[in-house]
């Protein structure tokens, strides 16, 4: 597809993932995950909220990882979800994992971001009732917008942070490594965390980088990336697959 070479940074399955669908459309791929996640050892906190998850009238769900840890714990405490309980996503793959597991799961269509969650009418119906309480399953650190956005709508909000992310452990000059033996045009990230550890790991090299066109998520990563200095940014309007392949049809091909 217009002679794209792409570099994945996501988490390693999901790399492979990814690479897969590309392939299938003739797009070479190479992975470098720029983020690895370690999930974190069940506290008497996380155990306590999930005995009580009745208690919610809605549960944010904000990763893929998030999702899957979130489900053990459910299976664990849980043989059957609470009846009448609204699960929301931040972007459609976590979604489609909720709604897997047969979970009433809802996501914005238009973006894969906070804020587009945070539009949803649906939220705003799931937290009519008075005194609403919501969970929010997340890593730790990362953004407080969701639930700094509900407190002020009038909800109670419990946060459980279920896993951390950290940048794996490359040698020295790594990225540049890969980017020429794989003769790679173009770098892909799927969140600011990812973005982040891209400038981390390039270290000195981050110049020589700056006129490889980058695929980022939503407009806040966008930003985050002009703010580094990068100068070719493509904004994919979401994190998924379909988002990048139609960026990838509406840019103009790499430079020769």
């Amino acid at each position: 597809m217009n002679g794209w070479r792409l570099l994945l940074t996501r988490p390693a399955e999901e790399c492979a993932a990814l690479a897969a669908t590309l392939a299938v459309q003739g797009i070479h791929s190479a992975s470098l995950p720029l983020l690895a996640i370690e999930a974190l050892a069940e506290t008497p906190q996380q155990r306590a909220t999930m005995l009580e998850l009745d208690r919610y009238a809605a549960v944010v769900v904000v990763s893929k990882p998030a999702a899957r840890l979130g489900l053990a714990l459910l299976r664990r405490y849980w043989p059957q979800a609470p009846a009448g309980q609204a699960w929301f996503s931040v972007g459609g793959a976590t979604g489609a994992i909720l709604a897997d597991y047969g979970l009433d799961a809802s996501w914005p269509v238009a973006g894969d971001d906070s804020e587009a969650l945070l539009a949803l009418p649906g939220l705003a119906q799931a937290l009519s009732a008075p005194h609403p309480r919501v969970l929010i399953l997340r890593g730790e650190g990362g953004r407080e917008l969701i639930a700094d956005t509900l407190r002020a709508r009038g909800a109670q909000v419990d946060s459980l942070e279920l896993y951390r992310r950290h940048l794996p452990d490359y040698l020295p000059g790594t990225l540049l490594k890969t980017l020429r033996s794989e003769r790679l045009n173009a770098v892909v990230v799927s969140s600011g965390q990812g973005l982040q550890s891209l400038r981390e790991l390039a270290g000195a090299d981050w110049g020589g980088m700056l006129e490889l066109p980058l695929f980022v998520p939503s407009p806040r990563v966008a930003e985050m990336a002009k703010a580094l200095g990068a100068n070719r940014i493509v904004d994919c309007r979401g994190a998924g697959a379909a988002a990048l392949l139609a960026a990838l049809r509406e840019s103009p091909g790499p430079a020769s």
